[in-house]
C-alpha cells in the first residue's frame, strides 16, 4: 500500500527540499504523510475548485508547484484564497505538497521541460550554485579500499556530471598505536603499526553527508575510521537556476516567436526590438526570471524566455539579446507533466490526474 510519505520521499530524491531557496516554503503544506494515497492530483496552484476536484475525483494528495501558503499565516478564518483553499483541504483530509524551487534548481527540473519544449540541445544550468557540495578525505588499507569506494559510490558519492564513481586515491603510510582497550583490527595493543593505505578523495551533494559517513563507518574495517569532511565552493552545475541550449536550426527572430507560441500554447509574448541576428541560442527560466537576465548575456544568449518582466527591466537587455516574457503561469503550466512523468516511472498503481482548472489569474484580451 502506497502511502503519501512514500510519493514524497520519492519526489525529494529528484529535487530534494535543500535545494529550494530560503524565501521558499516547499514541502509538505497540509495532510498526514502516514495515510495511504487514494489518488494524486497535480496542477500548478492548489486553489480551493482544484481542492473541490481532489474531493470529487477520490485524490487524497493535491502536488502543486507553487506552494498555497507561502508567508506566514496567522489566522485561518476563510477570508482569502488561501485560507479557504487550506481549510477546504484540512476538513476533507486532503495533503497538499509543494515541489517549487527545489524542482526549479535541479538538472532534470522546470528548466529543463521547457527547453525539451522548444527543441533545446547541449543543455546546461545558467546560474549553476556554488557551496552545495562537499568532499571526504578518508584513508583505508590498500586491500580494502575497493570495498570501502563500492559502499561510498552507493550511497551518492563520486557523482560529477554525466560521470559516476568517480575519486581520487594516493599510495602512503598509516601508522597508529592502539591502546589497551582498543580493539584493532591491524596491529597489536600498545605497538606502534604501520600500515600501506589509500587516501581516498571522493565529492557528492552536501545534503547526503550523513550518508555517506555512514557507508563509510559500515564498510571501513578499523574500529576507529579517520576522515574529513570539508564544505567546497565549487559550482554544481546539476543545480542552479535557469538554463541555455541551442536550437537545432537557427530562426529568424519572428520565425522563432511564431514557433515559441506553438510549442507553449501562447496567446502573446511581451518582447524587446527584434534584431536581424538570428536565434540559435536561448536561454530560459520558469516564472519569474528577470534576475537571470545577466546570466542569459554573459552566456551569449541569443534570446532569453522566462516571465515576469517589469518595464524598466526591459531596457537591460541592451539589445544584444531578446527578451522574450510569456507569461508565469505559461511558463510553468508543463511542470504538470513533468511531476506526471517523475512519478510514472516509480507509481504504477495510483491514479495521477491532471487538474482540469485553468489556475492562470491573468486573462488577455
Amino acid at each position: 500500500m502506497t502511502k503519501i510519505k512514500d510519493i514524497i520521499n520519492y519526489l525529494e530524491t529528484i529535487a530534494p527540499l535543500g535545494y529550494q531557496e530560503n524565501y521558499d516554503n516547499a514541502g509538505l503544506i497540509t495532510g498526514d504523510k502516514s495515510k495511504a494515497v487514494t489518488g494524486i492530483l497535480l496542477c500548478l496552484d492548489a486553489l480551493e475548485n482544484v481542492i473541490e476536484e481532489a474531493i470529487q475525483k477520490n485524490c487524497n494528495l493535491v502536488i502543486a508547484h507553487h506552494p498555497i501558503v507561502f508567508k506566514g499565516l496567522k489566522k485561518i478564518n476563510g477570508n482569502n484564497y488561501v485560507e479557504r483553499s487550506i481549510i477546504k483541504a484540512i476538513k476533507n483530509d486532503i495533503a497538499i505538497y509543494a515541489s517549487h524551487t527545489n524542482l526549479d534548481n535541479v538538472l532534470l527540473g522546470v528548466n529543463r521541460k521547457i527547453a525539451e519544449k522548444i527543441g533545446l540541445t547541449d543543455l546546461k544550468i545558467l546560474a549553476p550554485k556554488s557551496s552545495t557540495l562537499q568532499k571526504l578525505v578518508t584513508f583505508v588499507p590498500e586491500k580494502n579500499t575497493g570495498e570501502v569506494l563500492t559502499a561510498l559510490h552507493q550511497a551518492g558519492a563520486g557523482q560529477i556530471g554525466n560521470y559516476q564513481n568517480c575519486s581520487f586515491r594516493v599510495a602512503g603510510t598509516g601508522t597508529f598505536e592502539p591502546n589497551e582497550a582498543a580493539n584493532p583490527h591491524i596491529g597489536k595493543n600498545n605497538q606502534l603499526e604501520e600500515v600501506s593505505e589509500n587516501r581516498i578523495e571522493v565529492i557528492f551533494p552536501a545534503r547526503l553527508g550523513a550518508a555517506i559517513v555512514q557507508a563509510l563507518k559500515t564498510a571501513h574495517p578499523y574500529e576507529e575510521v579517520a576522515y574529513y569532511l570539508q564544505n567546497i565552493e565549487n559550482e554544481n552545475q546539476e543545480v542552479g537556476a535557469g538554463m541555455i541550449g541551442n536550437l537545432e536550426t537557427p530562426m529568424a527572430a519572428q520565425d522563432f516567436m511564431d514557433f515559441l507560441k506553438d510549442r507553449m500554447q501562447l496567446s502573446c509574448i511581451r518582447h524587446t526590438e527584434i534584431t536581424d541576428k538570428k536565434i540559435a541560442r536561448v536561454a530560459v527560466c520558469g516564472g519569474a526570471g528577470s534576475f537571470l537576465l545577466p546570466k542569459a548575456l554573459k552566456a551569449g544568449a541569443d534570446a532569453y524566455v522566462s516571465a515576469d518582466f517589469k518595464y524598466h527591466e526591459f531596457f537591460d537587455a541592451e539589445n544584444k539579446l531578446v527578451i522574450m516574457d510569456i507569461g508565469h503561469y505559461e511558463s510553468e503550466v508543463f511542470t504538470k507533466e513533468l511531476i506526471y512523468e517523475i512519478l510514472s516511472k516509480k507509481f504504477t498503481n495510483i491514479a495521477v490526474n491532471f487538474t482540469e482548472q485553468v489556475t492562470n489569474p491573468i486573462s488577455y484580451y
